[in-house]
């Protein structure tokens, strides 16, 4: 059934852009009027195929993007028959041609040829990589980077929740989940507690998904697109929440992850340290032009002013870049190569893992994966459902930053590090298995991303809000409050 409703939808979308192309042609009113009618015929069959398929009441996602084809169908078909009318009127006087900007006829060039399209679509992920570097190098500027970051933990390790609070924190500002349990794990190596770690490892797993959640914001100027976006961003964050609320009471309770993971670390300890930058190719090929853009800003006087200006520029480096890239993969992915991306990733959760896992363990990075997701699932090309399952291996995937820096340390206190990487898998790979493998606990990441997603689109100012408050205020709130009680 999706497979047909995927071809009924694309020819869909194909007739509109027919039905504007017939605006701008110069054709005889007699002619206009025999097309029209041919598009006519052709749309009914295709509402009354549709309609039928479209039957389940709990579908409201495949509703409303029926209704917005739908919609979108029936202004371009009243847009000609207003264009028909005026035609019949003024037969004898040519319609004027409207003068297209350079940009306009830049992008038609590009999309009516498949190569500079699939290049242009790669020239922006490009751009979208570096724009993302560069707003985690200006987040690093401007609150002190690494070093702060181990001060930082170290003034508020005491309580857990407030370690927690302080994971999420750190990794919001540094833009990187990574990053954070890196430093987690050489804490470790000089003698943080174990049991001190864990909740800052969790925080780290919530505050990795501001990322994606601010690429989504660069669909907010289209309703529908946004609504997507948002959903496929914010089931990271939901995700992650969960298996917060489900495994930080436990282990508080038990010590089950400060436990299996000491065995198992007990049994590795010894193994020989190797170094992911080597085959880091994302870090290597983004890295020359990023640090020629913060050279340029770094030109500005004053470190503050340059580092927040670099930000705001990445900001809009990013934004910029989704709206031409969502363009590009809605055209290129109608039709044949949307059928085999979504037998490739879409309705195999496994398969969907997998690649999750291995895309993020070669970029050693969470957010630069379900970064680049969000563009396809603003585009329709991929489900809620089906970006989930790509979310949790990239959530996966992640540490083995932090497995491959332990593995770098050697004497006393090494296997306190190892120890700690291993809590950050085993937490990661415990909550797929238990959240996604559980049906019940499955829907509770898509009711809240979906549910938020909604009000989202209908006030927009809200996924602003949301973004700050919960990755920033309140956290921010809670750090002070508790350094106010002690």
């Amino acid at each position: 059934m999706d497979d047909r409703q995927l071809s009924l939808e694309s020819r869909l979308l194909q007739l509109r852009d027919e039905i504007k192309a017939l605006e701008k042609a110069e054709q005889k009113p007699e002619a206009l009027r025999a097309t029209l009618q041919k598009l006519f015929d052709e749309r009914a069959k295709l509402e009354t195929e549709l309609i039928n398929l479209v039957v389940s009441p709990e579908n409201n996602t495949r509703q409303e993007a029926w209704g917005g084809l739908r919609e979108g169908l029936l202004a371009a078909v009243q847009s000609l028959e207003e264009t028909l009318r005026g035609t019949q009127k003024k037969a004898a006087q040519k319609p004027e041609r409207k003068r297209e900007g350079a940009l306009s006829r830049a992008f038609a060039w590009v999309t009516a040829r498949p190569w500079a399209s699939w290049t242009a679509c790669l020239a922006l992920v490009y751009v979208l990589l570096v724009a993302m570097a560069a707003l985690g190098t200006g987040f690093n500027g401007l609150f002190g980077g690494e070093a702060h970051a181990r001060a930082f933990f170290e003034t508020y390790a005491g309580n857990p929740f407030v370690g927690l609070v302080a994971g999420l924190l750190v990794t919001a500002i540094i833009q990187s989940s990574s990053v954070t349990t890196s430093v987690i794990v050489g804490l470790c190596v000089g003698g943080l507690p174990i049991h001190v770690a864990i909740p800052m490892v969790m925080g780290a797993n919530i505050g990795t998904s501001v990322t994606n959640t601010l690429v989504s914001l660069g669909h907010i100027g289209h309703r529908r697109e946004f609504r997507r976006a948002f959903a496929a961003a914010t089931i990271h964050d939901f995700f992650n929440i969960t298996a917060v609320a489900l495994f930080l009471p436990t282990e508080m309770a038990f010590h089950w992850l400060e436990r299996l993971s000491g065995a198992v670390s007990g049994a590795l300890y010894g193994t020989g340290g190797f170094n992911m930058d080597a085959i880091n190719f994302v870090a290597a090929a983004t890295a020359p032009a990023e640090s020629a853009l913060h050279g340029l800003f770094l030109r500005i006087p004053g470190a503050m002013w340059a580092n927040a200006l670099y930000v705001v520029f990445g900001l809009i480096l990013i934004f910029g870049s989704i709206l031409l890239l969502g363009q590009l993969l809605r055209m290129l992915f109608t039709g044949r190569a949307e059928r085999v991306f979504r037998t490739a990733v879409g309705k195999n959760p496994v398969a969907a893992i997998g690649s999750g896992f291995a895309i993020t363990a070669l970029v050693q990075s969470s957010s630069t994966t379900t970064s680049l997701i969000v563009p396809l699932a603003g585009a329709g090309l991929m489900k809620l459902k089906q970006a989930f399952p790509f979310t949790l291996g990239a959530n996966i995937g992640t540490c083995v930053t932090a497995l491959l820096a332990a593995l770098a340390f050697t004497g006393e206190g090494a296997s306190f590090g190892l120890q700690i990487a291993l809590v950050h898998l085993l937490f990661n790979t415990c909550g797929v298995i238990l959240i996604y493998g559980l049906p019940p606990l499955r829907r509770v990441p898509l009711v809240c991303a979906s549910s938020l997603a909604k009000l989202a689109a209908d006030c927009r100012p809200m996924a602003v809000a949301y973004i700050v408050c919960v990755f920033f205020l309140l956290p921010i709130a809670c750090l002070c409050l508790y350094s106010w009680l002690r």
